[in-house]
């Protein structure tokens, strides 16, 4: 409705088949973290330069649909952090459980009890909480979708599969909460955190077995939900086994 009334319009994509799909007069696409339209914090001429890059786009007019990609990654702002330490160490040895990988993640997650209790009450505040779950059920009743099982909804409110992504959001919430609690490690980037979480912890190969499991369900919409909504886009498709519903 604008643009029919003579107004130039432009966006900018972090998710360049979305705009290709949905075809906007305008579209600056960006090679950005999502959550991060304008690249790195606190790098404000950085920032102005993609500014600057998305206006020009209102200057040109060999549309309808111009889809222009930025040519430059967003500046690192870890100033020289290159490896997560993690606040305790993780057992990956095999062990005698009848589920070796299941008895791992348990561990894992009862080990980051501690620093998760320092996060809170530094912070006096936590985004857990929306799957309903204890932090001690969390991990359990994610497991068993790994299993192929079907679990008690614990929020009879919404639909299993929505029940399934918040108690995944919890168990990654609860994770980052906990490990940016050591000293020193309270400003990481969503990069570092990213990939320290999906490469290098229990629970992030935990919820790629579950992706697994998911994108072979034929209930369409746990396969949609895990192919789709569990874990970043370009994590999954580094998974080779996974192939993302459209």
């Amino acid at each position: 409705m604008i643009e029919k009334q003579g107004i130039p319009t432009a966006g900018i994509s972090l998710i360049r088949p979305h705009s290709e799909r949905v075809k906007p007069p305008r579209s600056l696409w960006v090679p950005f973290e999502l959550g991060r339209p304008l690249g790195a914090p606190n790098e404000p001429e950085f920032q102005k330069q993609v500014l600057r890059t998305l206006l020009q786009l209102l200057e040109r007019t060999d549309g309808p649909v111009i889809l222009e990609d930025y040519p430059f990654d967003a500046p690192e702002t870890d100033e020289g952090v290159s490896v997560l330490s993690c606040p305790v160490r993780f057992d990956n040895q095999a062990t005698e459980s009848a589920d070796p990988l299941k008895a791992r993640f348990l561990r894992e997650i009862q080990a980051m009890h501690p620093w998760y209790e320092m996060a809170l009450k530094k912070r006096d505040r936590t985004s857990l909480g929306l799957s309903g779950l204890e932090i001690d059920d969390l991990g359990d009743y994610i497991y068993r979708f790994v299993k192929g099982e079907q679990p008690e909804n614990p929020r009879p409110d919404v639909d299993p599969t929505v029940s399934l992504k918040l108690a995944v959001e919890d168990l990654k919430g609860y994770y980052v909460e906990a490990v940016t609690a050591q000293p020193g490690q309270e400003n990481l980037s969503s990069r570092t955190l990213k990939e320290w979480f999906w490469n290098k912890t229990t629970a992030g190969e935990v919820l790629l077995r579950l992706i697994e499991t998911c994108s072979r369900s034929k209930d369409e919409k746990l396969k949609m939900t895990g192919t789709r909504f569990l874990a970043p886009i370009d994590i999954v498709l580094k998974h080779g086994d996974i192939k993302p519903e459209s």
